[in-house]
């Protein structure tokens, strides 16, 4: 309605009021006149003495009749605000998620090469899957959680994918991301919707990718909507047994920041460690790419060539190889369609993991030594090292891991016979261990000086056994692992 009705009809009501109000007054006063001799009470005044109290807020209310409605307005629209505030809310409220469907995977372990390492683990649970009463039988339950742990581009939504399709169950998919919503509430709405439906179709597996985009470690300060969110992912995965049918999988790239309620034991506690593909498994990728396809490549040398690639990575390869073979305009592909795929795809990426012949001798020497200090299985782009962990460590196991840490860069410099800068982590994290020997345990007074003894340990040990190293570390170059048996 317009402002102009709306004062219209203020005026009307205070003109109709002051109307009202002297007519009743003046029918009151000719009341009391006639029979004020039959008046024994006070009501009569009263009633005169409201009539004029209404007659003279009738007139003041004409007199400020602008200021009364901008008053008026001002109510009408904190109530119309306030009505509408309501209505949004009822609406996110009411509002359902995005419709979460399951979908029927056609992808088998068959269509995935390169996860030897981890096949076992997965065929497990497929089994699980398809025949459940095998483990029930026996009071057997398998982890609600299996975490996909590894770098990007090694597979894990397809290894995912597979199991779902080995086991011909429902997959429902989400990406971690998809749970941060703009509205408090929203994402553990959503979490609930996800488990319910993944209930509604056991057995049925439910995938969460990236998860560390809402299961991060939380800090405790705030309570904001992704805290929000992993809270109800911890409390539903809380409500559902071993024998649900329900098995949920997650893939991440940094399980050091989750929540260590996400990895206690009843959630994600199994961990399955997809690393980038070896020699052998780079050779079995590309012979699966190139399935029905001619080519006339030495394959074994793509795969010698493509260290540091991932599975995504040698997809891409191929799959640019047949871009330049149909540009060319024939059905074969041949090295010069390798060759221009390799620049295109190593343009960009980190050095790292693009090794000629010498930079993946540096790197295998590392690793070799790494093996032979630490007695376990290594491959090449192995980034951890295996430690010992202790509750309450001794001094030497202390000066151990220090070892550990350091073996690899003093190895390289005694084969090689001088310091290459490599994997300046390790380095740092002697360098801080030392830091934490002397100024929290006090065992010792002089980090540096202990390191440069354990440094001058190793140079001396690792010279002894120079042979012992270039051998493991031709193993390195052919395989890209050492296992224990080689040790």
């Amino acid at each position: 309605m317009s402002q102009d009705s709306h004062k219209k009809r203020l005026d009307k009501n205070i003109k109709l009021m002051a109307m009202s109000a002297t007519i009743l007054l003046v029918l009151f006063l000719y009341t009391l006149y006639k029979s004020g001799e039959h008046i024994q009470s006070g009501s009569y005044y009263f009633g005169i003495i409201f009539l004029l109290f209404l007659l003279a807020f009738a007139v003041l209310a004409k007199l400020k009749q602008k200021k009364l409605r901008g008053f008026i307005n001002d109510n009408k629209n904190l109530t119309s605000f306030s009505s509408q505030l309501e209505t949004q809310q009822e609406k996110v409220e009411d509002t359902p998620s995005p419709n979460i469907t399951a979908v029927t995977s056609n992808i088998t372990f068959n269509d995935v090469a390169g996860i030897s390492e981890v096949k076992g683990e997965l065929e497990e649970i497929v089994e699980f899957l398809n025949e459940p009463s095998k483990f029930l039988d026996f009071g057997v339950k398998l982890p609600k959680g299996v975490l996909l742990v590894g770098p990007p581009g090694v597979g894990k939504t397809l290894i995912a994918r597979a199991v779902a399709g080995e086991a011909d169950v429902p997959f429902f998919y989400q990406s971690g991301a998809s749970f941060v919503q703009i509205y408090v509430g929203m994402g553990a709405k959503k979490v609930r919707e996800l488990f319910m439906k993944a209930k509604q179709n056991a057995p049925a597996i439910v995938f969460i990718d990236e998860i560390d985009a809402i299961g991060k470690q939380r800090g405790g300060k705030t309570n904001d909507e992704r805290e929000s969110t992993l809270n109800e992912l911890l409390t539903q995965m809380d409500g559902f047994e071993g024998d649900s049918g329900v098995i949920v999988i997650a893939a991440t790239n940094k399980i050091e920041v989750l929540d260590e309620a996400l990895l206690r034991a009843g959630r994600f506690d199994r961990r399955v460690f997809v690393n980038l593909p070896n020699i052998e498994d780079r050779k079995k990728i590309l012979e699966l790419y190139l399935k029905s396809k001619h080519y006339e490549f030495d394959l074994d040398k793509l795969a010698e060539q493509t260290s540091g690639f991932n599975s995504a990575a040698l997809a891409t390869l191929i799959n640019e190889a047949l871009l330049s073979m149909i540009k060319r305009g024939e059905k074969i592909v041949k090295q010069e369609d390798i060759e221009l795929a390799k620049n295109k795809l190593e343009f960009g990426k980190k050095q790292t993991l693009l090794l000629d012949e010498n930079q993946k001798e540096i790197l295998a020497i590392y690793q070799a030594s790494k093996a032979y200090i630490t007695k376990t299985k290594v491959r090449l782009f192995d980034e951890a090292i295996f430690t010992i962990d202790a509750v309450y460590p001794s001094y030497d196991q202390l000066l151990e891991n220090i070892k550990r840490y350091l073996c690899g860069s003093i190895g390289v410099e005694v084969v090689k016979k001088q310091k290459f800068a490599i994997n300046s982590q390790d380095v740092n994290k002697a360098y801080e261990l030392a830091k934490k020997i002397v100024n929290e345990y006090k065992m010792t007074k002089d980090a540096d000086e202990l390191i440069e003894n354990i440094s001058n340990e190793l140079r001396t040990e690792l010279s002894n056994k120079a042979d012992e190293i270039n051998r493991l570390k031709e193993i390195m170059v052919k395989n890209e692992e050492i296992t224990i048996d080689e040790l």
